[in-house]
Parts: C-alpha cells; structure tokens; sequence
C-alpha cells in the first residue's frame, strides 16, 4: 500500500492520501494527486527521499551515487534527513496502528482507515 502523507515541521500529520496499490511508484503516487504540482505553483520546498528523484525544482532530495561523497553533499544529506525527520514521525504514526500494513483488501477500505486513524489522530493533538 502507498499513501502519501503531508506533515507539519513539527511531525504533526495534515493529511493522508488515499490509499495506492503497493506496486505503485511514490512519484507516481505524489503526481496522481497533485502534491507536486500544487508545491511547484505555490513554491513551497518538498523534502522527500530517493524515490521522488527528477520530481521538480521544489523537491529537495538526498545525494547519492557517490562512493566517496565531498564533504558538502555528506553535510547536505545529514541536514536533510536531520528536516526531514518530522515528516518520517508522522508516516511511524500511521504505522503503529498496524491496521494499514497489515490490510489484504480492497483499497476503499483502507481509504477509511486511513481517514479514521488521522481522525483520532487530529483528535489527539488538538488536546
């Protein structure tokens, strides 16, 4: 399953896409509903992993490739996953429910899932 998740810089999830069939590359995934393209308009910078490589002028990813990095992309790549950490908190929360990994069905109904886990989960950080 492949859902594409929007966090604050603090880790606070915002939203959760819908769900996508596993197989489905995440830049396709980000694509197919519109993130990058609404982050290119609005020139709001993406940091995201390997995976969104060749995504847009907005999208920050890691150097990689490099046996021997220079000491620049080493310190970059560190600062990088140092900002991105937040983002990754947000998609472990999603993760702990074990509901979504687990799921074997259709993806309408993890699609509720999904919807019912960030629910609670709003709930939760609006204490």
């Amino acid at each position: 399953m492949n859902v594409q998740v929007i966090a604050r810089q603090d880790g606070t999830p915002l939203w959760f896409s819908r769900a996508a069939p596993g197989r489905t590359h995440d830049l396709t995934t980000a694509r197919a509903h519109g993130i990058i393209e609404a982050c290119l308009t609005r020139q709001i910078l993406i940091l995201a992993d390997r995976a969104y490589r060749g995504a847009g002028a907005t999208v920050r990813t890691p150097y990689y490739h490099h046996r021997e990095q220079p000491t620049h992309y080493q310190q970059f790549n560190r600062d990088h996953a140092r900002l991105r950490a937040p983002g990754e908190r947000a998609i472990a929360q999603l993760n702990t429910w074990r509901l979504p990994q687990r799921a074997r069905h259709s993806t309408r109904r993890t699609n509720r899932t999904i919807q019912a886990i960030h629910t609670l989960l709003t709930c939760s950080y609006s204490r």
